[in-house]
């Protein structure tokens, strides 16, 4: 979502001068800290450039990052991606072909209420992307040589509940595929599974264009603490989903965010979390140390020590890390077909990571038969 957001504030800003923009984060304490130290950092490279900030942090946080004596201007978050709130021309290009994959947000804020969660403080009320201008921003990526479409959000399955007849996300991904029958590689961002309509799940099912690769809004192994978070979802209903995923395609990879470290935690809701990453068999996992955000039930619930959730937090990491190394070593030998990127690695379907042979031009896709692995990389 980042990603998609600052190319396009980079392709509207093109020819404006002197200026650098802080795309900020507020997701965690520990994101908002880096907000901080990049803004710092920029104004030491660019002592002279006007430098305004927006992003999540800079909503949420307003206060104290526009007292920064570094802070030239704070743009709400709202209308980053609006050319009159930077004073530049309204027919701005909308994208910046800056990557091998392009990355499209076809859904922005949350009306959920997770008790953990500064989001919709941040991106306010849920919003979609039309189909029409979903089907533009994928024509202009692959004008400019994608390979590959991300479909991002900030709760991408929520895609369409503010639209006309409330479609569901299966019916943009199929007219995504009707559209442009010539892209070979659709790749989902993270999906709360939970809201998978049937449509979608058939295409992550079938479709070899839908890549095999699903990473899940998953948050706690827990029931109860699942409950504490306000999510909608309980264990069984992830372990199922995959179950019902693997079944139908055996090669896809599952991914998922954890938190360590909530509220009210303690070992036996612990060794749950733990215990999902080999029931769900993930092979890619963000771990988020929990942190309190402003104004959210969350932070008023009893807290853990901090040295308590870094020590869960890399207990769920070498889990994951464990988990993964096996995955990779089952993928020797197999030959995948691997988009390059630009710093001599590329993915494959699975989002495993390749090294790829030297010259290897990006935003290519080429067939590699890995031999070994080497620091984490197929190779």
């Amino acid at each position: 979502m980042n990603i998609a957001e600052s190319e396009r504030m980079r392709a509207m800003l093109a020819g404006t001068g002197d200026l650098v923009v802080v795309n900020s984060c507020a997701v965690t304490s520990e994101a908002v800290r880096q907000t901080r130290q990049a803004i710092r950092r920029a104004r030491r490279d660019h002592p002279a450039a006007r430098l305004v900030v927006t992003g999540c942090a800079a909503e949420i946080d307003r206060a104290v990052i526009g007292a920064m004596d570094e802070v030239d201007g704070l743009v709400a978050n709202a209308a980053k991606l609006d050319p009159r709130a930077w004073n530049v021309p309204l027919d701005a290009p909308p994208i910046a072909p800056q990557r091998t994959r392009g990355f499209v947000a076809v859904q922005n804020g949350c009306d959920h209420a997770c008790t953990f969660c500064v989001i919709p403080q941040g991106r306010g009320a849920s919003r979609s992307l039309g189909t029409a201008q979903a089907l533009a921003e994928v024509e202009a990526h692959m004008s400019a040589g994608a390979q590959e479409i991300v479909l991002t959000g900030v709760d991408l399955t929520s895609w369409g509940h503010d639209l006309a007849g409330q479609p569901r996300l299966g019916t943009l991904v199929a007219a995504i595929l009707a559209a442009f029958p010539r892209l070979p590689r659709l790749r989902l961002s993270s999906l709360d599974g939970i809201e998978i309509d049937d449509a979608l799940f058939e295409l992550l099912a079938h479709e070899p264009r839908v890549m095999p690769h699903v990473h899940l809004s998953l948050q706690h192994g827990a029931d109860l603490i699942l409950k504490r978070m306000k999510r909608r979802h309980l264990r069984a209903d992830a372990v199922n989903l995959v179950a019902r995923l693997k079944t139908v395609r055996p090669e896809i990879a599952i991914g998922a965010d954890l938190i360590a470290g909530f509220p009210t935690e303690d070992a036996v809701h612990h060794e749950a979390n733990l215990s999902i990453i080999d029931a769900l068999d993930i092979v890619h996992l963000h771990v988020f140390p929990y942190s309190p955000r402003p104004d959210t039930p969350a932070a008023r619930m009893p807290q853990l020590p901090r040295n308590l959730i870094k020590t869960r937090a890399a207990q769920l990491r070498a889990r994951s890390a464990a988990r993964r190394d096996v995955w990779l070593a089952g993928l020797v030998g197999e030959t995948l077909p691997v988009l390059a990127e630009r710093d001599g690695t590329g993915y494959a379907p699975n989002y495993a990571p390749v090294a790829l042979p030297p010259g290897t031009a990006a935003g290519t896709i080429i067939d590699v038969t890995p031999s070994g692995l080497r620091e984490g990389l197929l190779a």
